[in-house]
């Protein structure tokens, strides 16, 4: 980012929330700025400039869907839409009117903090050129979050969206061990209350496109009794 402090607009319009997020958000070193609904958003958005904007679904006057589709038709600033809905179809249409994440209240401030700063990392466009903006590669493994495409060994494999988002969390994070929690927190929301075995099918699934065996895989493995971790190739 060109400025020393990263500024947050938060469209919220309730006040509880708009307390703890602007309370929360500066002991991290943002910036925090506030609108209260849509139309306040939109011209605060122009006004401000932010690094990324904090976007409630159900605000007053403009929804969240009609602000981001408007932001997003003439700006690529990371927007993480938030809802107090946890629907697997609320999170698609957020996603399809240009979000770039999702989650859902109540949540806890160290979650969207993590998601905040995983958006903004991956969203630095004005220090990368255009071609090669939001691409993570490695292990053979190249994941274009642009497009929404991922190619392996060179050869184009399609992903439905949770184990795309599955792959760009791991590859976010090399060799790193993720435990199962921090997992499900990310892909599936930290009040996510369906069976954990879903993680591991995922696991599965994913493996079987992008490992070359993928019954003894090597790229995603698993660490026994915490996580998964993605190896980087040597």
């Amino acid at each position: 980012m060109s400025r020393a402090q990263t500024t947050i607009l938060v469209a919220e319009d309730e006040e509880s929330f708009v307390e703890a997020l602007t309370l929360g958000l500066k002991r991290e070193g943002f910036l925090v700025e506030v609108a209260r609904d849509g139309e306040e958003a939109l011209k605060k958005f122009d006004l401000v400039k932010p690094d990324l904007l904090l976007l409630d679904v159900m605000l007053p006057r403009r929804s969240g869907l009609d602000v981001c589709r408007e932001i997003r038709a003439k700006s690529k600033v990371p927007i993480i839409m938030v809802t107090a809905k946890s629907t697997e179809l609320d999170t698609v249409v957020g996603l399809e009117v240009g979000a770039d994440d999702y989650v859902s209240k109540p949540y806890r401030m160290k979650e969207l903090v993590a998601r905040i700063r995983a958006v903004l990392r991956r969203t630095p466009a004005d220090q990368k050129p255009e071609d090669q903006a939001d691409i993570i590669e490695l292990s053979g493994i190249q994941l274009d979050l642009a497009r929404h495409e991922v190619h392996v060994r060179g050869e184009l494999v399609r992903l439905p969206l949770k184990e795309f988002e599955l792959l760009e969390l791991l590859m976010s994070n090399p060799a790193r061990v993720l435990t199962r929690d921090t997992i499900i927190d990310r892909i599936w929301g930290a009040y996510y209350g369906g069976d954990t075995k879903t993680l591991d099918v995922h696991i599965k699934r994913l493996r079987s496109r992008i490992e070359q065996d993928p019954s003894n895989p090597t790229t995603i493995t698993t660490v026994r009794g915490l996580g998964y971790r993605f190896e980087v190739a040597r």
